[in-house]
């Protein structure tokens, strides 16, 4: 007798079958507590398991809650924003007195110096160029490190390198890493939240993928609007319709899970089904923005003439939103403003100060509104590229991408506010005191987060895997 290819026989084997009356009535308590995150967290760098959504424990005490990660696409130049360079100046259109490494395009031209003049802020007395006057004005909330340095000067590498600590696609964003370890304090919205300010940046989706972890850990792409993800809103006519669907999904999940035994993916499946049911009642409270008030919003630059400033201030003003409801990590990605992200291999002046005019305001409204409320502290909040950009021009108005030597900003969640971290040369072209790398950045933020970076780990295909693979220094001396 012939069978159909997709039909599988599972015997219930003697063993099976005790196991199943065994643990029955045990399992039916241990259903009731799974609902509840206190009982069904696991340590960070715990065993491998499909991902409770719970808040789960630190390693040890931390100095930030929550993660806010501006992610400047396309490498900003750091000679033009937070390092400024008086020889650049002195010798602009002069033959470039150092030695160039190999760039991306080759076309290498002679010195340039910045277009924009810096000045210095604060009690601090950071220096910050006119590109960024919202965010001069929180000088005495940054920690500066003009020292990071990278190991690719491609943008899908450093996307993938910046975010998941491997120059390659399929390992996770550090994102899905930090609620692995630490798990959501909010069972209605996804503890990983990337809003898509409308470029996905090189390298695609894999930058906020959960890899080789449970799926649930993975990045939920919103928008910054009032419907801000597909099907967010029901589409059944009574809620008892949605919920008996749920309820079918889940039931033949389990009696799959019940035949096959544990699996990740099920298990994964079962609660991104559970969570979507659930965001469908917390997203649309959360995007409405009608509890805010019109200073708030102005603050944002919510009523700005700038289409892209609008964009980014609506995007910071839900990463606000997002953390005072428990969201773990936040990632805000950059507006298109008609030419490229940051990365003006051409029209520097113009495309810098296209970029700056979108994000400028809404960040500098984001450190203030978040410390006005008490959150500053209890956020870590990054502002990064993948790279920075040459001292030397590319042709005669334009930079090529640069990982040797670039420049980031934290504010809050346990840094040094108003300091400044490491060097580069004179020309501001290579890292050369306290250097930072990538690897060194993420392991300070898992720090910050009250995580080890070497213990918390995934068994993967016979390894045990970490965010900073084998290698990473918690940076002590920017720690408040």
């Amino acid at each position: 007798m012939s069978h159909c290819n997709r039909f599988v026989k599972f015997p219930m084997s003697r063993r099976a079958m005790l196991w199943r009356c065994a643990n029955g009535f045990g399992g039916l308590a241990l259903a009731a507590l799974l609902q509840d995150s206190g009982f069904c967290g696991v340590r960070a760098g715990g065993s491998k398991g499909g991902g409770a959504r719970g808040s789960k424990e630190p390693h040890f005490l931390a100095k930030a809650r929550h993660v806010i990660f501006l992610y400047m696409d396309g490498g900003p130049s750091q000679v033009d924003t937070f390092d400024p360079k008086p020889r650049l100046t002195q010798e602009n259109g002069q033959v470039f007195k150092m030695r160039m490494e190999p760039t991306q395009f080759n076309n290498n031209g002679a010195t340039l110096g910045s277009p924009w003049k810096f000045a210095q802020h604060g009690q601090s007395g950071i220096p910050v160029s006119a590109l960024f006057p919202h965010v001069a004005a929180c000088a005495d909330e940054l920690c500066v490190v003009r020292s990071m340095h990278s190991d690719f000067s491609e943008h899908t590498n450093a996307n993938y390198f910046l975010h998941t600590g491997l120059g390659l696609a399929g390992r996770p964003s550090m994102g899905a890493w930090i609620t692995y370890g630490l798990g959501s304090e909010n069972q209605n919205l996804p503890g990983f939240v990337v809003m898509n300010g409308g470029l996905i940046p090189p390298g695609g989706l894999e930058n906020f993928g959960s890899g080789f972890l449970p799926a649930t850990f993975q990045g939920s792409i919103f928008k910054p609007s009032d419907v801000p993800l597909a099907n967010v809103l029901p589409s059944e006519a009574r809620p008892a319709l949605q919920r008996n669907k749920l309820k079918l999904i889940r039931d033949l999940d389990e009696e799959f899970l019940g035949r096959v035994g544990a699996d990740d993916q099920v298990e994964s499946a079962i609660m991104n089904y559970e969570l979507a049911f659930r965001m469908q009642a917390a997203v649309p409270e959360l995007m409405s923005l009608s509890s805010e008030t019109e200073g708030t919003k102005a603050a944002y630059g919510l009523d700005s003439k700038y289409a892209p400033t609008q964009i980014f201030g609506r995007q910071c003003l839900t990463a606000r939103r997002l953390v005072e409801r428990g969201v773990r990590f936040i990632e805000l990605t950059c507006p298109s403003v008609g030419a490229d992200r940051w990365d003006q291999h051409g029209g520097l002046k113009a495309g810098h100060e296209n970029n700056a005019r979108a994000v400028d305001q809404p960040i500098g409204a984001l450190l203030k509104d978040l410390k006005s409320r008490g959150l500053l502290e209890q956020t870590l909040v990054v502002w990064a590229g993948e790279f920075g950009r040459t001292p030397f021009a590319q042709g005669s108005d334009g930079r090529d991408h640069n990982p040797f030597g670039f420049t980031i900003w934290l504010a809050g969640g346990g840094v040094k506010p108003g300091t400044i971290f490491g060097a580069t040369d004179e020309y501001g072209y290579k890292a050369v005191e306290n250097k930072v790398h990538i690897h060194d950045l993420h392991a300070t933020m898992l720090y910050l987060l009250g995580v080890d970076h070497t213990r918390q780990t995934f068994r993967f295909s016979g390894r045990d895997m970490r965010l900073t693979d084998v290698f990473g220094e918690v940076v002590h001396s920017i720690l408040a």
